[in-house]
């Protein structure tokens, strides 16, 4: 991964740098070559298009697991202030895989809670790449719990692979923690809006993901299994997974068409890596579009508003021919 850039935008990184070529030659020798530099531009603007305006659903994945790609902590960062983190879970320990806090969104307190992978080598080993154990879950429901008590909107971000499958997480009551932060979301009487922002796996990402609002970044993706366990299952070959993720709909535009989320966050091209603070300012509009209907729901509405969303998930009708 050449300067940030994945393997099929290569052709892109190619001529970008060639661009620069140009432009330090005409820097250093003092050569007038702008107009060679404005016709490689514009065909830099041709072949972007053509490259995002184009992408596999492989390729979807690989920019939502983009190791540069914005993390919970920079979206909190920067959509948010006066936040202030709360830790462990009052039972076990504190699981840096899950942050959380208090804080205000455009003036309003909120309570608001994500996966963190980290933003470094050394940072992503501490938040173990953002796969929660349920301590982690705990923590979360425990800041659910307060925000429910004194009437604090819920915003979650969604940003794991999964869950941690280690023993210990077993040991710890990894299922029961999971299940028991659905069955307690389920309930909440504020608004509860989720978005996910880079990869949503498994039971890992629904831990956190209950809510009457479930938003997703346009290259992020949400599914019950990684592509590569899904290729190991269907095929009993891993190097399948490009096969498994079309198989999988599990792309913003898929779950949109069939009604699982509610609403694509646009990325600037290329994906939100390359404008974390753009992308974030899009996060926060869409916060507050969607929360503003919410704040007016009673409280028996938006748990019924809540229930009627997923009650949906995966309805159809059959037509009996006789």
């Amino acid at each position: 991964m050449k300067n940030g850039y994945l393997p099929f935008e290569k052709p892109l990184s190619e001529l970008r740098d060639k661009i620069d070529e140009l432009k330090q030659f005409t820097s250093e020798k003092k050569i007038d070559l702008n107009t060679e530099i404005k016709t490689l531009e514009q065909k830099a603007l041709r072949l972007e298009a053509e490259i995002y305006g184009n992408l596999t659903t492989w390729q979807k994945v690989q920019i939502a697991r983009h190791v540069s790609r914005p993390t919970t902590k920079t979206y909190i960062d920067q959509i948010f202030t006066h936040f202030m983190e709360l830790h462990g879970d009052r039972t076990y320990g504190d699981d840096p895989a899950i942050i959380g806090g208090i804080a205000k969104l455009k003036g309003r307190p909120v309570t608001v809670i994500g996966h963190e992978r980290g933003s470094d080598t050394k940072d992503k080993i501490k938040r173990n790449f953002g796969l929660p154990h349920p301590e982690g879950y705990r923590k979360a429901l425990r800041l659910m719990q307060q925000a429910n008590k004194f009437g604090r909107p819920i915003i979650c971000f969604i940003d794991t692979q999964g869950a941690h499958p280690g023993i210990e997480a077993e040991e710890r009551g990894q299922s029961e923690a999971i299940a028991r932060n659905l069955r307690e979301m389920a309930g909440f009487e504020v608004p509860i809006v989720c978005v996910v922002t880079g990869e949503g796996g498994s039971g890992g990402a629904l831990g956190i993901g209950v809510g009457n609002r479930l938003l997703m970044l346009e290259h992020a993706y949400y599914s019950v299994i990684s592509p590569e366990g899904a290729a190991a299952i269907l095929w009993r070959d891993s190097s399948k997974a490009q096969e498994a993720a079309e198989a999988l709909k599990i792309t913003s535009q898929d779950l949109l068409e069939l009604g699982v989320i509610d609403q694509v966050i646009h990325e600037p091209k290329g994906g939100a890596h390359r404008d974390p603070e753009l992308q974030a300012n899009l996060i926060q509009r869409a916060l507050v579009e969607q929360l503003q209907p919410l704040l007016k729901l009673s409280s028996e509405e938006l748990i019924e508003d809540r229930y009627q969303k997923f009650a949906q998930i995966g309805e159809y009708h059959h037509v009996l021919k006789v």
